[in-house]
């Protein structure tokens, strides 16, 4: 099985809008990631090139909620934004009918790419017993 490594060129060929941070800041978000999802021959994702798809959603979903996309800084707003007004600038966000769990990874498209694409994790493992003779 192996573990994956950050591979920050491969990153940022696939999320080209976080050009502006930093290799060593991708790292450490890399390094994060590996928090929500295991990077050891444990993992319940076997498949390292899948994990390696999955932890770059990770470090996607965390550089945006932490960095920012395109060189703009990060949003400080939590949800979508439910209104707005312009006079007198008024914004309302609202996490929208979301799971507590999902709700963090629901802040970014990134985010909610990963929570779709393990919700094969969240589901419930039958394990049978061992078999006895009658």
């Amino acid at each position: 099985m192996g573990i994956v490594v950050f591979d920050v060129a491969s990153f940022r060929v696939r999320y080209p809008e976080f050009a502006t941070v930093s290799d060593a800041l991708l790292q450490a978000y890399f390094d994060e990631a590996t928090i929500y999802l295991n990077n050891t021959e444990c993992s319940l994702v076997t498949d390292v090139a899948k994990r390696a798809l999955l932890l770059n959603m990770l470090v996607a979903h965390i550089s945006a909620l932490n960095a920012g996309v395109n060189g703009e800084a990060a949003s400080p707003l939590v949800g979508r934004i439910n209104s707005a007004t312009e006079g007198s600038v008024s914004v309302t966000t609202d996490m929208g009918a979301v799971s507590g769990s999902a709700a963090w990874f629901m802040q970014t498209k990134y985010g909610a790419a990963y929570w779709q694409a393990t919700i094969n994790l969240r589901s419930f493992r039958y394990i049978p017993g061992r078999s006895y003779p009658a």
